[in-house]
């Protein structure tokens, strides 16, 4: 029989858990270009972490089951919005540069487009548009498996990123309520 204090230093909010494994899933089971049905999974996942789970009570130490919930909070909001912004970061230079990849994939995109014509050289004399077709699409699905592949790459860079900043708020909020709460308590009323 557990106590009642060990009751109320960690939260019985096994959802978290789930929620981390459905992001993972998803990022693994993510096959070519980041599609834009990643950003409503990651968008209700978040949603479903907000308005569902909720960080115990602010307590010092960093063994304490505030620090441990506040990590593991921390790292899965990271991940589902890693996983939100994915096909963003893959489409939008302005949001995910890539210095150098980018110029790579277009020139990986420029291959497929000859290799296409290599393949199809016997259409070349009887549909001109089919050819020019074709290749377009080749050059657009290297284009884009190209830039999926880096973005997964660099993913994991933006979840952890992510996870630091909503750890830090979160801790800092947590601070201020804490402080927040304690400084009316003791007013003293000349008089």
């Amino acid at each position: 029989m557990a106590s009642t204090g060990a009751r109320l230093a960690a939260p019985d909010q096994p959802g978290v858990i789930g929620i981390a494994l459905a992001a993972v899933l998803t990022a693994v089971l993510a096959q070519g270009s980041w599609q834009w049905f990643a950003t409503y999974i990651g968008a209700t996942l978040l949603a479903v972490i907000f308005s569902y789970y909720r960080l115990p009570t602010c307590a010092p130490g960093l063994r304490s089951a505030y620090a441990r919930n506040l990590a593991a909070y921390s790292l899965v909001v990271g991940l589902c919005l890693a996983i939100a912004l994915a096909p963003m970061l893959q489409r939008w230079a302005w949001l995910f540069p890539m210095p150098g990849t980018r110029d790579r994939c277009v020139a990986v995109g420029d291959y497929a487009s000859i290799r296409a014509e290599a393949e199809l050289a016997n259409l070349a004399g009887r549909d001109g548009a089919a050819l020019a077709r074709a290749q377009e699409v080749q050059s657009h699905e290297a284009v884009a498996d190209c830039l999926s592949a880096t973005t997964t790459l660099w993913l994991p860079v933006y979840a952890v990123g992510a996870a630091v900043v909503v750890g830090l708020g979160s801790w800092l909020i947590d601070r201020a309520r804490g402080s927040g709460s304690g400084s009316g308590s003791a007013v003293n009323v000349p008089g």
